[in-house]
């Protein structure tokens, strides 16, 4: 076993504690009453300002072994960033993507943190916070906070995290903003009785499991219709679907055809930023960054009649999907509805609505062909979507429009669901937000 496991995993050496001690101001430390405390603390003496220093029986350093060398990667020990953190409504994290080895531990600034330990993010962002149910070592942008016994791990935690404005403002440098070691270890928190920290933990770790669960039922229904459409649409070189309503399970075949052949297409255009009579009429603007895989109702920016004369832009009718032709990251491919008679600019391709055929459906179907339609802008080293790409995309679709229309139902029925309960889990967060900042006391609001 390392010799860093052993001395990290142990309690503070007595020097340690004396310069603790040492630096511990002479003051007296200050009382905080936080707004709502449970019945059986009511009574009991106010908190006190305590810095980390000296309620942690140690605050880690992160370190990074040399890339280069292969056998200080890939071993048994967990390795945490801070680009892993915060990914999860659950603050536990047991496995990291990348693992170092015990050589690799022995050759770098880390140590391995004991289970339950609170890890921060001290740059890129600030304020990321875990609790690794393994041992772990920690890269430097973190420190890992192990506390003594008498503190809560997940208290510290939930204080953390309740104040952790207060902690991205005490980051400091000019190219991007990093959180001491000896900011971090001065960072006081208001700390109450072990009793009473528990009770404050065990009760956001119960919200906390409230809004894990309505995470994953959210999910649950996000996979439900992503199924769902791979079973209702053709897939991807395929014409014909591979569940029917019962209605239409006699009904013909599937017609089809490229986007082109079916559709009229076509793409808006900008007008001149140096004209000033160009903008801020009355005719709503799209640009990409409003197309996601949503019905636009509104627009950021407005052109005026002089815009639309003098550009290529076009006013594109209701129902107008749009595509996203250009973008590197996520939103190339995604698509949009237009809810509302608008401009685009030339990065958005618009498929024009049809007689005999709905919109929603239409719509339905290119959001489920998402990564087809990026895997076309690929091909032969394409860097964007053009509208030759989109017309030439095959598209399938029943010639009654009535199984069109049940298909585009049952897809808004879900849809409508989900939308539901992602608001409930915006509601439980802000429950959780608003309970934290009652339970736990503000140091300005005590001054």
């Amino acid at each position: 076993m390392s010799s860093k496991t052993n001395k990290v995993a142990g309690a503070s050496s007595s020097s340690e504690q004396q310069k603790r001690e040492h630096d511990a101001p002479s003051t007296c430390k200050t009382s905080l009453t936080p707004k709502l405390r449970f019945p059986e603390f009511r009574d009991a003496a106010g908190w006190e300002e305590s810095r980390l220093a000296d309620i942690c029986s140690k605050i880690t350093q992160g370190g990074t072994p040399d890339t280069s060398e292969p056998k200080f990667w890939g071993g048994s020990i967990n390795w945490m960033t801070p680009a892993e953190m915060g990914k999860t409504e659950s603050p536990f994290i047991d496995a990291t993507t990348r693992t170092i080895t015990e050589s690799g531990l022995d050759n770098c600034s880390s140590y391995l943190l004991p289970i339950y330990s609170v890890i921060l993010s001290v740059r890129a962002p600030i304020g990321s916070l875990a609790i690794n149910t393994t041992p772990m070592a920690i890269n430097q942008g973190c420190k890992g906070l192990i506390t003594g016994n008498t503190l809560s791990f997940s208290f510290l935690y939930y204080s953390l995290i309740n104040s952790k404005a207060r902690l991205i403002d005490l980051g400091a440098g000019n190219t991007f903003k990093e959180l001491s070691g000896s900011a971090l270890k001065s960072y006081e928190i208001g700390l109450p009785s072990p009793p009473e920290q528990q009770k404050i933990a065990e009760c956001l770790s119960a919200v906390d499991e409230v809004i894990a669960a309505q995470a994953r039922k959210l999910d649950a229904l996000k996979s439900h219709k992503k199924g769902l459409m791979q079973e209702l649409f053709p897939r991807e070189g395929e014409t014909q679907p591979h569940l029917r309503f019962p209605q239409f399970q006699d009904a013909p075949e599937w017609s089809g055809d490229s986007l082109g052949q079916i559709f009229k297409t076509s793409s808006g255009g900008t007008p001149s930023r140096s004209k000033e009579e160009y903008w801020n009429g009355n005719i709503p603007w799209i640009t990409t960054s409003l197309v996601d895989f949503n019905v636009i109702t509104k627009a950021d920016e407005f052109i005026s009649d002089e815009g639309l004369k003098n550009s290529s832009a076009k006013v594109f009718p209701e129902k107008t999907i749009l595509v996203a032709m250009y973008g590197q990251g996520k939103t190339r491919g995604q698509v949009a509805i237009l809810g509302i008679k608008a401009a685009t600019n030339q990065a958005c391709a618009a498929i024009l609505p049809r007689k005999n055929m709905d919109p929603n459906f239409v719509f339905m179907n290119l959001a489920s062909r998402y990564e087809e339609m990026r895997g076309l802008s690929n091909s032969g080293g394409q860097k964007n979507l053009s509208q030759g790409l989109i017309q030439e995309l095959q598209f399938s679709y029943p010639n009654d429009i009535d199984e069109q229309q049940v298909i585009a139902e049952c897809l808004t029925f879900l849809d409508d669901l989900i939308v539901a309960q992602a608001q409930k889990l915006e509601a439980l967060k802000t429950h959780k937000k608003g309970l934290m900042q009652q339970l736990f006391p503000s140091p300005e609001f005590n001054l």
